[in-house]
């Protein structure tokens, strides 16, 4: 199945079908499986139980699994495509969690080795992060599949209402945001309106503070479409940064 064209069909799957657990991704501060998932048709996916989450001091306990969710609601709201089928699970083996479309890819190719032409890319997904707010944008959370597409993984530390970007891509400070995508991100910020179909869709994985926060960081960067530079009162780069 295409992530892209096939994308119903895919989430009918991963929100319905049977889960079998086939091996735990060791990396990572959480817990993370990998599994099959099976509906008339089976998929690898992987899935991220909220029970395996790590207590953070500034994150609300048992909520990572569900703005991996609203990552991709976002993705797909802005037309971008870039976060695999996601879905949550409130019946799944180790209890409610995230469960989301394996990508193929070569683990060893992530931003810090790209391509220059793949790096060029890479200014549509800065911009993803400055909109989510994500903290913990590592090289490896960013894929490249069998078919040269890009797709963004690991989104759990996103959509905080305080200023928490740590990201890897800061090459792109000071420059233009591209004027091409402007147009998404207006429309974007018109989707987030109370009562729109995606704020509704959005108040099942995050709070009100956190939707709001979202629309104002989309009406900023409509306002000022520069890329920032890293705060120099915090600290700007994940870690482990891959």
């Amino acid at each position: 199945m295409d992530p892209v064209r096939d994308k119903d069909a895919i989430l009918n799957l991963l929100s319905k079908g049977n889960i079998s657990l086939q091996g735990q991704f060791v990396r990572g501060s959480n817990y993370a499986f990998l599994v099959e998932v099976t509906l008339e048709e089976t998929l690898s996916a992987v899935y991220k139980p909220t029970r395996g989450e790590q207590p953070l001091w500034d994150f609300p306990a048992q909520s990572l699994a569900k703005r991996e969710a609203a990552a991709y609601l976002v993705s797909e709201a802005l037309g971008w495509h870039f976060v695999p089928p996601t879905v949550y699970r409130r019946k799944a083996p180790l209890g409610p969690g995230s469960l989301q479309l394996f990508i193929p890819h070569h683990p060893e190719y992530h931003a810090f080795n790209f391509s220059p032409e793949d790096r060029q890319r890479l200014r549509q997904v800065a911009v993803f992060d400055l909109l989510t707010n994500n903290a913990d944008r590592k090289a490896s959370h960013i894929l490249k599949d069998e078919q040269g597409r890009l797709w963004l993984i690991d989104h759990g530390l996103c959509f905080h209402v305080d200023e928490k970007l740590r990201t890897v891509l800061w090459e792109f400070a000071g420059q233009d945001i591209p004027e091409e995508i402007l147009p998404d991100l207006s429309r974007l910020e018109q989707q987030l309106a109370e009562e729109q179909p995606l704020w509704l869709a959005l108040k099942n994985f995050l709070s009100l503070a956190e939707i709001r926060a979202l629309r104002r960081r989309a009406r900023l960067l409509l306002a000022h479409p520069t890329f920032p530079y890293p705060p120099a009162h915090e600290r700007p780069f994940p870690w482990p940064p891959v």
